[in-house]
């Protein structure tokens, strides 16, 4: 069956051709990258945890002064841009807000939807190596610094692009930030959890770190697999005696972390309940 063409969704106009321009030259997230976005993970048809995804994206709305549709309206295109999506087909759906032409007038509202690429699939089945990177800040130096955009997925992405380029150069997967204290944080596009005896454990928000939303259901099921929640730091050397690492993200979903700079990590054996609590398929 041929994978499924790009679909492309615009708030007040509906689902437009793939190739037909849907934003000005002079946009200010083209310019300056001055906009929210979110990824959800479509799944039987439907994205999955769309209510949570909207909720995070009005919570970022103020940090950019950026005026939002109403939820409806939002839902309504995520609506749209799903309609005859293939239900046995894993899909990435993308929501783009951007403050709009630097002339003034509205916001650029739109979504994408595509099949979910197959290194993410990948990464799945197989883990992920990763490499630690500082990035430069302490563990409390975003905390009421609201321009540093701390917790806000914002479409201004190349220190995270940038991160991900080097990743590829020097052989590694995936790339874990670290602040100047020492602890792991995040990495460019995924949320960092792990299990410590029967604690189920991801980085504190107050770290400055974007919450995950995958990363915050599965702590909020830990219970349904006898786990504990634990919010709190980490040091990278802990992480090399924990009973399993994992990058989660919306579209990936659960990447089990086989080595951290260059220290392979044993496969943990509880990576395959927790895949399918969150309900990804490999």
């Amino acid at each position: 069956m041929p994978s499924p063409q790009m679909i492309t969704a615009v708030l007040g106009r509906g689902v437009v051709p793939v190739d037909e321009p849907v934003i000005r030259a002079d946009d200010r997230g083209v310019l300056h990258g001055d906009g929210l976005f979110e990824t959800m993970h479509v799944r039987a048809g439907r994205p999955w945890l769309a209510q949570e995804h909207l909720a995070r994206l009005v919570r970022s709305a103020p940090a950019l002064d950026l005026p939002l549709p109403d939820a409806a309206a939002l839902r309504e295109l995520l609506d749209t841009a799903c309609a005859g999506w293939p239900v046995g087909t894993e899909g990435a759906l993308r929501l783009v807000c951007t403050r709009g032409p630097e002339g003034g007038g509205p916001g650029t509202v739109y979504a994408t939807l595509a099949e979910v690429p197959a290194a993410s699939r990948r990464a799945r089945r197989d883990g992920i190596t990763v490499a630690t990177l500082p990035l430069g800040v302490a563990a409390d130096a975003r905390t009421d610094r609201p321009w540093l955009l701390a917790g806000v997925k914002s479409i201004s992405y190349g220190p995270n692009q940038a991160t991900r380029r080097w990743a590829a150069a020097n052989g590694v997967d995936d790339v874990l930030w670290t602040s100047t204290d020492g602890y792991a944080l995040e990495g460019p596009s995924a949320n960092l959890v792990w299990l410590a005896g029967d604690e189920l454990c991801t980085v504190p928000a107050e770290s400055g770190i974007l919450p995950g939303v995958t990363a915050d259901w599965l702590l909020r099921h830990a219970g349904d697999l006898g786990f504990t929640a634990v919010r709190r730091h980490v040091t990278p050397a802990e992480l090399r005696t924990a009973d399993g690492v994992w990058f989660t993200s919306s579209v990936r979903g659960l990447a089990e972390v086989r080595a951290l700079d260059g220290t392979p990590l044993p496969p943990a054996p509880h990576t395959p309940a927790i895949r399918h609590l969150l309900g990804f398929e490999v």
